[in-house]
Formats: C-alpha cells, sequence, structure tokens
C-alpha cells in the first residue's frame, strides 16, 4: 500500500467507526479537476478531505482552490497528511455529528 493509501484507510476507518457517510469521487476524465479524495457529509453539511502522503507533500494548486470553493460554499475542507491532522480532523468531525 503507498504512503497516501495508507492515509486514506486511516480516514475511511475513522469516517467508518462513527457513522459518517463517505465515497471515493471516480477520476474518469469526466468531473471537475481538484476535487478532494473524499467527499462525505456530517451533520448536514459537505465535507472534501485531501489526503498526502506525509507532511512534507503540499495540494496542488487546483485542490487548494476547489477547497477555497467548498468553504466558500458553506462547506468543510480537510488536507490530512498525518496521524496528527486525521486527530484534529476527527475531533471537528464528531463536534459536528454531535450537533445533530
Amino acid at each position: 500500500m503507498t504512503p497516501e493509501g495508507k492515509i486514506k484507510k486511516k480516514v475511511t476507518e475513522l469516517l467508518r467507526n462513527h457513522g459518517i457517510w463517505y465515497f471515493f469521487p471516480g477520476n474518469n476524465g469526466f468531473g471537475k479537476s481538484g476535487i478532494p479524495d473524499i467527499i462525505a457529509i456530517v451533520g448536514g453539511r459537505f465535507v472534501g478531505i485531501e489526503c498526502k502522503a506525509d507532511p512534507t507533500k503540499k495540494p496542488t494548486e487546483l485542490q487548494k482552490r476547489c477547497g477555497e470553493e467548498i468553504k466558500e460554499a458553506g462547506g468543510l475542507w480537510f488536507l490530512i497528511r498525518s496521524v496528527e491532522d486525521l486527530r484534529e480532523v476527527e475531533e471537528c468531525l464528531l463536534l459536528r455529528v454531535l450537533e445533530h
């Protein structure tokens, strides 16, 4: 499994463990560029999660712009590059779940 695959696995385990709906958007050339790796709905809010292999990896300009657009539209966008990032995201997402 790739380093990024390991991060994605940890994210999906977290989402599954908390009963959060999610999916991986297909990358078949017909979608919008920059879409996050994982899409979820938490407490009625759209959530985009971009995963990177380690803390030195950065999102592309398209990924950053998509994240900005998601936030401007009222959704949440997270960049996860480490277990520490994942813990912070878990706390934020659980607060959203508990609100509903």
